[in-house]
């Protein structure tokens, strides 16, 4: 009887230290104490670390490839950055997609990894493809190869598909290693998408000083050579922690874009029936009023249709994605300014004084960096100082909740606009000043530490808005759709990118036939990125005011914080 006790002790022991929801790699309920946590967690940040050198590595300087060895003009080579870039943060949409519907995260992370290493091989191939020498080159020392551009071209959408896999299934599995229902780990999983972005900026800034020197000065075929070799890193270094990842189990009745969707279908279907009958149907499943319940109310008619078999837990996952709607839409225009730091702050910053010594001068895309900089420098202060801070005020085990801190984000970001916005009246005052007007190729006497604060009040909205977004986007959605809930929070840049142009051309084309011309013409010093600049200002106060609205009435699908230990 004794031995019996013992064994029931044992195995209520084994049960409670097990993860709910999870399994190890052999399929067995994931043990606490062996699997998951900051030990599996910190190698896929590694791995986020190498992934983002390897990106980066490409993405920083491709326009100079574009217009260097491919010959292509500025124009078409921008708008290439562009098309790829906005490609690679959409894509993750259709990745999510299969990845919490089919393949799970571990496997499509695999996959993705593999066509990366492949895309980013023949890159480098195609590097290596000698151009070819001709009259035609038009100035130009060589011409590509119709081979050359075939496989360039190739290669690179075969990255932009990879990282649309690679980039949120590695994310929603590396928070996945965090169990929230517990206390300490829910913690952990908050401070996780903070260290998640300081692995993630460290690595685009180590990219930003080793490939870009390597391409302009050493090779390009080198250039390319090592973000490929980092993928390979990457690949070793998640597969090594394979024993000790836990491995989501999900509901497997029916998957959760099945479950929302017939909620959506049910509830079209039910639009002319009272709410009487609503009423009859709530109280008969035993759906208690709650706020919750009273939000988006016309959903709870799906659980009147018996063709679609709705409950109360499917229609709570659909209306969790309706209201990521709107923090979607009002996020918009934070990715339309953040944009503006690959392209206006780099053109304002080829045209001032960038001399460090005599004879040395930094490139203007240099100071891309002090975003990153600025992000390595304040996470660590943001997690281990600010959040206990704003405990101590707010009570809250996090500090503040994750849509304050995305308005926090938001609000800095529209500073920023402000502060570039006076940096380029000034830059045009000191134009005039010195009679260069009319000189486009003429640097102002204005040192280019002047663009330093705006690059610093982007990099702090990141923290806040970005790690905010991300957290949220994965936590609100139905756990069998985090992939999908990082894809969307992605799509949020990739539409901003594709917005941010459509505003450039639109303005570009309105402003050319008026007055002084163009906001944007190729001599900045006639142009007025100023009032762009003020242009974005306005309309991300705006934003802001429809974001708070929207935050107000918020209502956290899980409210995680509750389980978080203060």
């Amino acid at each position: 009887m004794a031995i019996s006790d013992a064994g029931d002790e044992s195995r209520a022991s084994l049960l409670l230290s097990t993860v709910d929801g999870f399994v190890d790699y052999r399929g067995n309920p994931a043990v606490r104490p062996s699997t998951g946590g900051w030990r599996s967690a910190g190698l896929i940040i590694c791995v986020e670390v190498a992934e983002r050198f390897a990106y980066f590595g490409i993405l920083s300087n491709l326009i100079t490839y574009l217009t260097g060895p491919l010959g292509e003009s500025t124009a078409a080579a921008a708008a290439n950055v562009n098309a790829w870039d906005g490609s690679a943060l959409l894509l993750p949409l259709l990745w999510g997609f299969v990845a919490d519907s089919f393949l799970g995260r571990f496997r499509t992370i695999l996959l993705a990894s593999s066509l990366y290493i492949l895309g980013l091989g023949l890159l480098t191939l195609s590097a290596m493809i000698p151009s070819l020498g001709s009259s035609d080159c038009k100035g130009a020392d060589s011409c590509p190869s119709q081979l050359q551009v075939i496989i360039f071209f190739c290669s690179l959408y075969l990255i932009a598909l990879a990282q649309g896999g690679f980039k949120p299934c590695v994310q929603a599995f590396g928070a996945d290693q965090f169990d929230r229902h517990d206390p300490e780990e829910c913690n952990s999983k908050s401070s996780f998408f903070n260290w998640w972005f300081f692995g993630s900026c460290a690595g685009t800034l180590v990219t930003l000083c080793i490939s870009n020197y390597i391409q302009d000065n050493l090779s390009w075929a080198l250039g390319f050579g090592i973000p490929c070799l980092a993928m390979v890193v990457a690949l070793v270094i998640f597969l090594f922690g394979i024993r000790n990842y836990r491995f989501g189990s999900g509901r497997e009745d029916r998957s959760a874009l099945v479950r929302i969707g017939n909620v959506f279908v049910a509830a079209a279907k039910n639009w002319r029936i009272p709410d009487s009958a609503v009423a009859d149907a709530e109280e008969s499943l035993g759906f208690l009023p709650h706020k919750s319940s009273q939000q988006f109310s016309f959903l709870n008619k799906a659980l009147i249709n018996p063709t679609y078999s709705c409950d109360t837990a499917d229609v709570e996952e659909a209306k969790s994605v309706v209201r990521l709607v709107p923090i979607w839409v009002t996020c918009l225009v934070y990715a339309i300014v953040f944009g503006q730091s690959n392209t206006f702050f780099t053109k304002q910053g080829a045209t001032m004084d960038r001399s460090i010594t005599s004879g040395l001068d930094i490139p203007a895309a240099t100071l891309q960096s002090f975003i990153n900089i600025a992000v390595v420098i304040f996470i660590p202060i943001y997690d281990r100082a600010f959040i206990p801070i704003a405990r101590s005020f707010t009570g809250k085990p996090t500090g503040i909740t994750v849509l304050q801190k995305i308005g926090i984000g938001i609000s800095l970001s529209s500073l920023a606009m402000v502060i570039a916005a006076l940096v380029e009246m000034k830059r045009l005052e000191i134009a005039k000043d010195y009679g260069l007007v009319d000189s486009p190729d003429a640097i102002i006497p204005m040192k280019v530490w002047w663009l330093v604060p705006q690059y610093v009040f982007l990099g702090i909205s990141e923290v806040f808005a970005m790690v905010g977004l991300q957290e949220l986007f994965y936590d609100q959605v139905p756990t069998e759709l985090r992939s999908v809930g990082l894809s969307l929070y992605l799509s949020i840049f990739g539409i901003g990118n594709f917005v941010s142009s459509f505003m450039i051309s639109v303005i570009d084309r309105t402003t050319s036939g008026y007055g002084e011309g163009s906001w944007f013409g190729n001599n900045l010093n006639l142009g007025h990125l100023d009032y762009f600049y003020w242009l974005l200002a306005v309309l991300s106060s705006v934003g802001l005011a429809f974001y708070l609205h929207f935050a107000k009435s918020h209502i956290y699908n899980t409210p995680y914080h509750t389980h978080c230990k203060p």
